[in-house]
């Protein structure tokens, strides 16, 4: 179905509740919409600004919401064309890892191990792969990451994302990219939680800032050391209740690795 043949009516209407973050609530709606056959498999969404405009909402919550339901098979993105509908059976979605992930079915420990794997994977390969172009984009991004009011927690969960997800591109991997990108919704609900003060947030920035020296200097052990000390922040509120063993900074960082520390900035 074309995206000028889907019908807007009232049903598209989002219910307000404060106590939930917007992308749920655009996810939900759209779920409706797929269970009650307004959309079908194969059918062509509108463009995300239509879209946008019709569920009067922002387009980066918009994005999450339809990231989160790519993440769980339910659509898709196909280069040039837009998103489809990919399947309406949702109850076979949680049969599937990115249908786990987006139903919160791992722990936010599991989850943050693997993200510190990825991320400062992807951190090493950005030191010797990034342009500048790309280095200054991330500056960018983590100045507006340090504008942001702490309290406006969304702002700070999309600027803190747009840096770390800018990183990734930066290691010019295509798969290590898919795979963190299966992550985001689960890395967005544990900073949700996070309620960080001000001090918290202006240390993540210059840690941010300690990143992208590294990268400056293509010092591939000095940005995954960073990167990594950087990481642990979060795991450690998160792991504080677990029984199990925590990760550290040698369990991703080899003793042997010799990063550059102590150069004058």
């Amino acid at each position: 179905m074309p995206a000028d043949d889907v019908h807007f009516g009232e049903s598209w209407s989002l219910s307000p509740d404060s106590r939930r973050p917007l992308p749920e609530l655009i996810e939900q709606k759209l779920r409706e919409q797929i269970i009650g056959g307004t959309l079908k498999a194969g059918d062509r969404l509108p463009t995300e600004p239509e879209l946008a405009r019709k569920l009067d909402v922002a387009r980066s919550s918009l994005r999450t919401a339809l990231q989160r339901l790519q993440l769980q098979g339910i659509v898709e993105v196909r280069r040039g064309l837009g998103w489809y509908v990919r399947r309406t059976d949702l109850a076979a979605v949680e049969e599937h890892l990115e249908g786990r992930l987006a139903a919160r079915q791992f722990s936010q420990t599991d989850l943050l191990e693997v993200r510190i794997a990825l991320e400062t994977t992807a951190a090493s390969l950005a030191a010797v792969r990034a342009g500048d172009g790309e280095l200054d984009e991330l500056a960018k991004l983590n100045h507006r990451y340090q504008r942001a009011p702490v309290d406006d927690t969304q702002e700070v969960i999309e600027s803190d994302e747009e840096f770390h997800s800018a990183l990734i591109r930066a290691s010019h991997n295509e798969l290590l990219e898919q795979m963190y990108q299966v992550l985001v919704p689960g890395l967005q609900d544990c900073k949700r939680h996070a309620h960080p003060s001000r001090e918290v947030h202006n240390r993540s920035a210059n840690e941010h800032e300690q990143v992208i020296w590294f990268l400056r200097r293509h010092d591939e052990v000095g940005a995954k050391s960073a990167m990594t000390t950087h990481l642990l922040g979060l795991y450690n509120d998160v792991a504080a209740d677990d029984t199990q063993p925590k990760a550290t900074l040698s369990t991703y960082v080899g003793v042997s690795d010799n990063p550059i520390w102590g150069k004058s900035r």
